[in-house]
């Protein structure tokens, strides 16, 4: 069989099989999370001002971003595991960053220059760095096994996108725990405790989901 036909056979075979991967990469998630959400519950609980803290629009921000890095992540992850994924698929993250550059623009209008260290440093940054990556693992090795399902065009790029989305799973259960709500705190560290769970998922990617 030629490559052309094989590409062409595959890319039919994915696009029967959307549907179900998705449904499965959906159950993977809320397996992944769940198991998660336990170790939450232990190590860390919700913060005790909740409450009044979805009354304040940095901290209802901070939970749409991380959600709409969920939502935007899934969608990545269904794009690179075809054989024909778009070209550019990260431009599916445009709107995240649009998001956060305009919150980021908005917090530093309203903080004078004097609070804008103290609002990036935080307090809970050594935390976040190390929450987030732990509780993205369970949801990366869940998310993982559902994209050996498909067949990629990148294993790389499929594996990393697999990482972005256990690590929005991480962020969004870490964020109702985190006391920092500034957005310059949350672009910060919530990305650099993103990175490692990224290139985790890179390179497990690059290996376990060759075809």
């Amino acid at each position: 069989m030629k490559t052309e036909q094989l590409l062409e056979a595959l890319v039919a075979d994915q696009a029967s099989r959307r549907q179900p991967i998705a449904r499965s990469l959906f159950r993977a998630m809320a397996l992944g999370a769940g198991l998660s959400l336990l170790f939450f519950a232990v190590e860390l609980g919700v913060r005790a001002d909740n409450g009044p803290a979805l009354e304040t629009w940095r901290f209802d921000l901070k939970i749409v971003t991380v959600l709409l890095a969920l939502v935007l992540a899934t969608g990545l992850c269904l794009d690179c595991l075809r054989p024909d994924a778009p070209p550019h698929p990260l431009r599916r993250l445009l709107p995240l960053l649009a998001v956060v550059l305009t919150a980021i623009a908005v917090e530093l209008l309203a903080v004078p220059l004097s609070g804008w260290r103290a609002r990036l440093i935080g307090s809970n940054s050594l935390i976040c760095l190390s929450m987030v990556p732990i509780l993205s693992l369970a949801p990366l090795a869940a998310i993982l096994a559902v994209l050996r399902r498909g067949a990629p065009a990148s294993p790389t790029l499929a594996g990393g996108a697999a990482g972005f989305l256990a690590a929005a799973c991480g962020a969004t259960l870490y964020a109702f725990h985190c006391f920092d709500d500034s957005p310059l705190f949350v672009a910060a560290w919530y990305l650099l405790a993103a990175i490692p769970v990224v290139v985790i998922g890179a390179v497990a990617g690059s290996r376990l989901l060759r075809w």
